[in-house]
């Protein structure tokens, strides 16, 4: 990781004060490849102003830590200093129970679609529920890539003018996190079965996926080569998005292991 402190622990986030003023399981902000410390900044100034504390960082381009980021804080610093500094999106979503990644643009790859008042009222719900929500936020210039979705459950849209649809990642950041602070702690009842749900953490639905792709690989369904990427793609993306439960997420590995065992003994593999 490029720019690291002395001392600093990449990939954890650093409790501080703000512990006991903020809900301890409120989302946490992940800035997916952030180009400009200003951004980072100004998204850190949007957390604190609605009690959003926990921000992740991917892979920042000007390294860590960012001098510009903390003057743009304004106050705000306390939110960076315990940010956590993570080298790839999956390892900052790991422990994550319920992703949204924030896109303004239609995308090749299937999810459900959500306002930031739908989606900041699902948070709430799967937060009173003890869940860790996830949001995802990408760099300035091309926003979350296709490989960054597929460890998303959802979409979250703003309407904004589709001739000019390009929000700044503070602006971005300021909008979700003005819901989750507008909506308060009530709960609506229509979405808490839902919020219930023993949702797998990204990193069993992850493990999931290596096990599917290992055993495919091998059975030679990847093909042809040129397109064994997309077929990747569109695999990871369908794990990420089916919502899985923990329960689910292990019968599906039972499945594949007697599967694999049955063909093992009849020499078929």
């Amino acid at each position: 990781m490029r720019g690291r402190r002395a001392g600093y622990l990449p990939g954890v986030e650093h409790e501080g004060a703000l512990m006991s003023q903020s809900d301890p399981v409120a989302p946490v902000v992940v800035l997916v490849r952030p180009q400009m410390g200003e951004n980072i900044g100004a998204a850190a100034r949007a957390m604190l102003n609605f009690a959003l504390d926990r921000m992740r960082i991917v892979d920042p381009r000007d390294g860590w830590p960012n001098p510009k980021a903390n003057a743009m804080a304004s106050g705000a610093g306390r939110v960076l200093e315990r940010a956590g500094i993570f080298p790839d999106l999956g390892a900052a979503v790991a422990d994550c129970d319920f992703v949204f990644a924030t896109t303004a643009r239609p995308r090749e790859l299937v999810k459900e679609v959500f306002t930031p008042e739908a989606a900041m009222a699902l948070a709430r719900a799967l937060s009173a529920e003890g869940k860790r929500v996830g949001i995802l936020f990408g760099p300035e210039r091309a926003g979350l890539e296709n490989a960054d979705l597929v460890h998303a459950n959802a979409i979250v849209t703003v309407p904004v003018n589709p001739e000019f649809f390009s929000l700044n990642m503070g602006q971005a950041v300021l909008l979700l996190a003005y819901e989750w602070g507008r909506q308060g702690a009530d709960v609506a009842p229509s979405v808490m079965g839902l919020a219930r749900t023993e949702f797998a953490s990204r990193e069993e639905v992850g493990r999931l996926g290596d096990h599917y792709e290992e055993r495919l690989e091998a059975a030679g369904f990847f093909f042809p080569e040129s397109k064994a990427g997309g077929m990747k793609l569109n695999l990871r993306n369908m794990w990420g998005r089916l919502g899985l439960t923990r329960a689910e997420v292990q019968t599906l590995h039972g499945m594949l292991r007697q599967i694999a065992w049955k063909l093992k003994r009849t020499g078929e593999e």
